[in-house]
């Protein structure tokens, strides 16, 4: 059971969207049953609120990444793409207001 527990949680699925109280209230369970030592309790929990953190930054670092793919193949312009225009177009405006002045 452990070691299920352990592979669901390296997924980071489980452990990127778990709660320390979901995580804490898992693994007394399993403290009850035997399968985990009380004294590796702490340990496995810290151990595992530690992979939902790591698993956590790489999904939103793919999702990010996957993001931008698509927005790029659709040629959505970055901001600063839009930046850049904006500040042409109030160069162009200033340019012709002088002109007219």
């Amino acid at each position: 059971m452990r070691d299920l527990l352990n592979n669901v949680y390296s997924l980071g699925v489980g452990a990127a969207a778990a709660s320390k109280e979901q995580i804490e209230r898992t693994v007394n369970e399993l403290v009850q049953k035997g399968e985990v030592k009380r004294s590796e309790s702490n340990q496995l929990v810290d151990d595992l609120m530690q992979r939902g953190k790591e698993a956590q930054a790489d999904l939103e670092d793919l999702v990010q990444t996957r993001v931008k793919q698509f927005l790029t193949s659709m040629d959505v312009p970055t901001k600063e793409e839009v930046d850049a225009l904006k500040a042409r177009i109030a160069r162009l405006e200033r340019s012709l207001s002088e002109k007219d002045s």
